[in-house]
């Protein structure tokens, strides 16, 4: 880690100028920034891992320990916080429907993170170029897609119906606050409509009383929607609960290992890895600093951080956008900042109470949150391909991603005995990878496929020549 050095009088900042990773404000100033980024990371590293079954204080905690891990790795080069992923939420959900326990979710999320962190390991030293060989934008953006759209049946069958005039009016608040706030309030619209549903929930029992729904699973009763009863039981202080899914208690446990489930998750890592390199091409590219060598560390972080998270019961990490919108309005980069945060994560997931209040969120709000959530994570692998200029005219990328699309967004399966099936997401990545390389192999022998296009490189099936040119791969952030 770097001894960070004063920027200017540690007060200003100059026209043109940023702190960088190495530099700092003064240290009142730095404290700010931290908690800053804790709040914008906020809404997301604790609705994930309640939509995941996992307990969202013990997520928040090691989102604390795994920023500072992570930080480690860089060697205080690349600015980042880690909070919860919603890569493998729709893997979660194949698990969930599968019977799978909550032991067998972190433990394939565990196996997820190993894998992401051997593949940073082997990014670091053969280049970050062969990011791009091994997964293209077109089959990237598929991928990514797929993550999102496959989620549409849990917010539809889960959350929205516990409170669906209640998930409708946190659903268009987000959507009007995330347009018509401004400036960090704008960036944090998410955490802003999560505190506005859960109060007006809170009035609506007073005003009308108890509702009858589901309440996310077994026979409709009658209850509130907001139910404060365990956090007026917690204490202040004191570690997350231990596991005790006898009784609903859901904290920290030891994770199990099922190849099933295991084969679920794992296309997480390529939407994890996509992620992590585009959060520090977007960084370098703002600050200056050249950080390409330090893609494959930042992706190794992420995915050991993960691993270490789930070993305990925690929930899988990412880089967070939110935090890099943080950054480029306050054009503060420093890593001090980040160490600050991870500490007060650390010290926001020693409060049981704390991680009471995050657990009692309405399960109408948070489907009005995921609606809009869910759908931003899919057409994010859209974004990647319009950036990339990925043509759809040519069947090389036709063909094989429509396969892939529809077999994951249509939770397609393919049984190969009575204890093991691939389906969903994991079906329908493999099929875009194989299919997308085959394609491609096969492909390169007709004439017809591979004739240049006014504008376009000979051979290229992405886009308009950018040879004088050449940009960076802007990859999606799913958090």
């Amino acid at each position: 880690m770097p001894i960070w050095t004063l920027h200017g009088d540690g007060k200003n900042i100059g026209p043109g100028e940023v702190v960088a990773p190495g530099e700092r404000l003064s240290w009142g100033r730095t404290i700010g920034l931290g908690g800053q980024h804790v709040v914008s990371m906020f809404g997301a590293t604790f609705v994930f891992p309640i939509i995941m079954g996992l307990n969202p204080q013990l997520a928040v905690m090691m989102s604390g320990f795994c920023t500072l891990f992570f930080l480690l790795v860089v060697k205080g080069r690349v600015p980042s916080y880690l909070g919860t992923s919603a890569a493998f939420v729709g893997g979660v959900a194949a698990i969930r429907a599968q019977g799978g326990t909550t032991a067998e979710v972190t433990g394939a999320i565990l196996v997820s993170g190993l894998v992401l962190g051997f593949v940073g390991i082997a990014i670091h030293f053969l280049g970050g170029g062969v990011i791009s060989k091994a997964l293209p934008p077109v089959v990237t953006g598929a991928v990514v897609m797929l993550i999102g759209f496959n989620l549409a049946p849990v917010v539809a069958g889960l959350y929205w119906p516990q409170d669906q005039w209640v998930a409708l009016i946190v659903m268009v608040a987000l959507i009007v606050m995330s347009v018509a706030l401004r400036g960090f309030l704008g960036r944090i619209a998410i955490l802003v409509a999560l505190v506005f549903g859960y109060i007006f929930s809170w009035v609506l029992d007073r005003v009308s009383g108890p509702i009858t729904s589901a309440g996310g699973s077994g026979a409709p009763t009658e209850h509130f929607r907001v139910n404060w009863d365990s956090v007026h039981s917690a204490s202040w202080f004191g570690l997350p609960p231990f596991s005790d899914e006898a009784n609903g208690i859901v904290g920290i446990h030891a994770p199990s290992f099922s190849l099933t489930f295991i084969v679920l998750v794992l296309p997480g890592v390529i939407a994890l890895v996509a992620e992590n390199a585009g959060h520090v091409k977007a960084v370098a590219e703002i600050t200056g600093d050249d950080l390409d060598p330090y893609i494959g560390r930042a992706i190794a972080g992420d995915g050991f951080a993960t691993a270490i998270a789930s070993a305990v019961g925690g929930s899988p990490t990412t880089t967070h956008a939110e935090n890099i919108g943080v950054m480029a309005a306050t054009r503060v980069y420093s890593t001090a900042a980040y160490v600050i945060a991870g500490v007060i994560a650390i010290l926001l997931g020693f409060s049981p109470k704390f991680g009471a209040v995050m657990a009692a969120t309405p399960g109408g709000v948070l489907g009005g949150i995921l609606v809009v959530l869910f759908g931003m994570i899919g057409l994010l692998g859209a974004k990647i391909w319009k950036e990339n200029g990925v043509d759809f005219g040519n069947p090389l990328n036709l063909m094989p991603i429509a396969a892939g699309l529809i077999i994951g967004i249509g939770d397609t399966a393919l049984k190969f005995s009575d204890t093991f099936s691939l389906g969903g997401i994991a079906l329908g990545t493999i099929v875009l990878i194989v299919m997308y390389h085959f394609c491609q192999f096969v492909g390169s022998r007709n004439p017809e496929l591979n004739r240049p296009e006014p504008g376009r490189r000979p051979g290229s099936t992405t886009g308009p020549d950018t040879s004088d040119d050449e940009r960076e791969e802007p990859v999606a952030q799913l958090t």
